[in-house]
């Protein structure tokens, strides 16, 4: 697949503008919150508009790199779904007001697609050098696989801060109080930033942490890093809005990290045998796109349907907090984000 500078210049430029509607247009008014319902209705325009740019792929590349991007596309927006409980426990533990969350989730969403811009870029220039990385993928891929299972997903105790965050909770100046949908106020005349933009910079460089086993998946569907790049800002792109759609639900689908657990050992397998056959493994086929699909959809079909009807795991001892529940008690972290 031959992609111009041109087209990646539109491209890039098209993410973001819509982007800057998102911030500016749609949620102009820093003191409306973002309800359910609007939540819905720019969900579908998101998946809308990834729907439109994969038809555009197929009209002019063909259905095989369309089918490539569609796989990916499905595979990143599943494994992002992880991202929300993350998310719901950084606003939480950061007491972020409601109608400054979907501001701050943009912006930390603007940062983590620059970042998994560079992690796709050198991901893409070892693959195309050395044919091993497969194997590493691959086996990266099982050893996370079995890990979920084993686990059962992400717990709010197993949030750890990474060095970026602690670096800056350490060396910025950081005010006590939310001003608003502001990054930056004055206090005593001294600009210094809010804890709003702490909490940009845990939202952005926490999901880099998660785009290690989801950037080796999709590289796994397909190698072509405008398919990756794309693939990724459009499931980044919706996720603010799946994240105040969904609220509660996420907590009922219970088998969700056992589907994307399987399909993550799926796509491992399917590397490691891409490897092989690279190598002339003549034992090793090539698995083809189509069943790529159809295994992925399947899985999550048959894993949210297998949640729905028989609700919450057997011996769960607690809620999970709505995604867009803030307790009160959760102000006293925002003064911890000036101690280091």
């Amino acid at each position: 697949m031959s992609v111009s500078p041109l087209v990646w210049a539109l491209t890039i430029t098209g993410i973001l503008v819509v982007i800057a509607a998102d911030l500016f247009l749609i949620h102009r008014n820093e003191t409306r919150e973002f309800t359910t319902r609007r939540a819905a209705f720019w969900s579908v325009v998101y998946i809308g508009l990834a729907v439109l740019f994969g038809v555009g792929v197929w009209v002019f590349s063909g259905a095989r790199y369309a089918g490539e991007y569609f796989g990916g596309f499905v595979t990143e927006k599943s494994l992002s779904v992880d991202n929300l409980f993350v998310f719901m426990v950084i606003l939480t533990r950061f007491a972020v007001p409601k109608h400054a969350q979907h501001t701050v989730l943009m912006a930390g969403i603007v940062i983590a697609l620059v970042l998994r811009g560079i992690f796709i870029a050198v991901g893409a220039a070892a693959i195309s050098t050395f044919t091993w990385v497969f194997f590493i993928f691959g086996l990266f891929l099982l050893w996370t696989a079995f890990g979920m299972v084993r686990g059962g997903g992400e717990d709010e105790d197993e949030l750890k801060e990474n060095a970026l965050l602690r670096w800056a909770k350490r060396v910025i100046p950081t005010a006590d109080e939310y001003d608003g949908t502001r990054f930056f106020t004055r206090r005593d005349g001294v600009r210094v930033v809010t804890p709003l933009a702490i909490v940009m910079i845990a939202i952005g460089s926490t999901d880099v942490l998660f785009a290690v086993d989801s950037i080796p998946a999709i590289f796994g569907l397909t190698t072509e890093p405008y398919l990756i790049f794309t693939a990724n800002a459009f499931a980044l792109m919706g996720l603010v809005q799946l994240y105040f759609l969904l609220g509660g639900l996420t907590d009922r689908l219970v088998y969700l990290s056992h589907g994307l657990a399987f399909i993550l050992g799926f796509i491992g397998v399917k590397l490691i045998l891409h490897a092989a056959h690279e190598y002339g493994a003549g034992w090793a086929p090539e698995v083809p796109i189509w069943l790529s699909l159809a295994v992925i959809a399947g899985t999550l079909v048959a894993t949210t349907v297998a949640s729905l009807a028989f609700g919450r795991k057997a011996g769960d001892g607690g809620e999970r907090v709505a995604l867009t529940e803030v307790p009160a008690e959760a102000d006293a972290e925002i003064s911890a984000t000036r101690e280091g």
